[in-house]
């Protein structure tokens, strides 16, 4: 399998798991429904596993490693603007859309048996669940906000201990370093996790579930792509003076991994090497990327809220004034970290539709097809969590331009000729193996 591209394994398995899954549902396989439901899930559980390790060290490592870069509080600022400007337009590409489709307009649903989502959002417990009260019950629950809290806090205190700091740091990059090489042996399945993802999709929400959405659905892929390739490539033509064909071509696997892996965290390991390869310095995409990975959601937490909020309220003939819109713009801009970087986005929409004071039953109504856009939600928010470093790099003077211009030319999975992973560059002429 080696000898076929990662990418065509990924196209493969996208393909065949459409077969199977419409054969499942068509024949009434249930057998084989949940055998692919079963491949699927062990894909995201694996993943999922490696989060809250991978969470905590990447983000330790990666504020300790800010020591070495120059002027790295105005990195750290003009990325966090970046971050706030792309989910700004973002969420105004979702807006915008909303108007001019009416999502929610004609659609017949039985709202009466609607219920509020199991895990929902709001300003008290969003700020109030950023800082854990136990630091094991984060990592024992997986609640990735908290980690992140925690990361930033015990970085930047070793970043100002310094020396005496260093065995600790040591043992968050050696410990980093395991779990990305861990995590590698997961993506090299991602083909056959592709297969079950998207082949229990199929078999599970057939058109006749998904008709009543189709407009919804169809205006959310349109929000995204106009995200993806139109609003980015001029970003990258605008403010970065470069040729957006060629960071599609570096950063498209790991857009892909996200795409059928819907895991934001999950993919960082790919989307960092894909930064790295556009030549972004290392020591600033160590930051940027796991930072991003939490943070920086412009599918789940800014064109979805958007188009869900107007849905929702259309649904249930709420009408929806210009302050309204400004405070969904407010929530995506501000209230992404409530995503986390996981699969889905209903923390997110129940956040803003509670701000709002909409039904945070309306969620219930889009849960059926939540894996469906979930899908092209993730796609965007890897490809802006790679966009961003690479302007900012470019825009700083520090992008490798050369690197740019030939980046795509090598296999993602293949690891580079470097030594460590995590921020400390150590070229060298061996090649290095494949993971096994």
């Amino acid at each position: 399998m080696r000898k076929i591209p990662f990418s065509v394994q990924i196209l493969l398995g996208l393909v065949l798991g459409v077969a199977l899954g419409f054969l499942a549902r068509a024949n009434d396989l249930s057998w084989l429904a949940s055998t692919l439901d079963t491949v699927g899930g062990l894909f995201v559980q694996l993943l999922k596993l490696a989060v809250p390790p991978l969470v905590f060290t990447a983000i330790v490592v990666s504020v300790v490693s800010l020591r070495g870069v120059a002027n790295a509080a105005r990195l750290a600022l003009k990325t966090l603007l970046w971050f706030g400007a792309t989910a700004l337009i973002a969420v105004g590409v979702g807006i915008g859309l909303g108007l001019l489709t009416d999502p929610g307009r004609g659609v017949t649903l039985d709202v009466g048996a609607a219920a509020p989502p199991k895990t929902t959002g709001s300003w008290t417990d969003f700020l109030g669940g950023i800082v854990p009260t136990n630091p094991v019950g984060a990592f024992v629950e997986g609640n990735v906000l908290q980690i992140v809290f925690l990361a930033m806090v015990v970085g930047a205190a070793a970043l100002l201990v310094g020396e005496a700091a260093e065995p600790f740091v040591r043992l968050n990059r050696s410990l980093l370093a395991i779990v990305q090489k861990a995590l590698w042996w997961v993506i090299r399945l991602a083909p056959i996790g592709t297969l079950g993802l998207i082949g229990h999709a199929v078999a599970a929400y057939g058109w006749d579930l998904l008709a009543p959405l189709a407009k919804f659905t169809t205006a959310v892929y349109v929000g995204c792509a106009i995200v993806l390739l139109v609003v980015y490539p001029l970003l990258l033509l605008g403010a970065g003076r470069l040729n957006p064909v060629r960071f599609f071509a570096g950063a498209w696997p790991a857009i892909q991994l996200g795409f059928v892996s819907r895991s934001s965290i999950g993919t960082m390991p790919v989307t960092q090497r894909a930064v790295e390869r556009l030549g972004v310095p290392r020591e600033y995409a160590s930051f940027a990327v796991p930072f991003g990975a939490t943070t920086k959601m412009d599918g789940c937490a800014a064109v979805y809220p958007a188009l869900a909020a107007i849905f929702v309220a259309q649904v249930f003939g709420v009408d929806l004034g210009v302050g309204d819109y400004l405070l969904i713009a407010f929530v995506s801009v501000v209230g992404s970290a409530a995503t986390a970087g996981l699969t889905g986005a209903i923390v997110m929409l129940t956040l803003t539709l509670s701000t709002l004071g909409l039904p945070l039953a309306g969620a219930g109504l889009l849960l059926a097809i939540d894996p469906i856009v979930d899908m092209i939600r993730t796609a965007t928010n890897v490809a802006g969590q790679a966009v961003v470093p690479t302007i900012v790099a470019a825009r700083e003077g520090t992008l490798d331009r050369a690197a740019y211009a030939s980046a795509g030319s090598r296999d993602l999975t293949e690891p580079d000729p470097v030594d460590d992973p995590v921020g400390r560059p150590t070229r060298t002429d061996q090649p290095s193996p494949l993971p096994a």
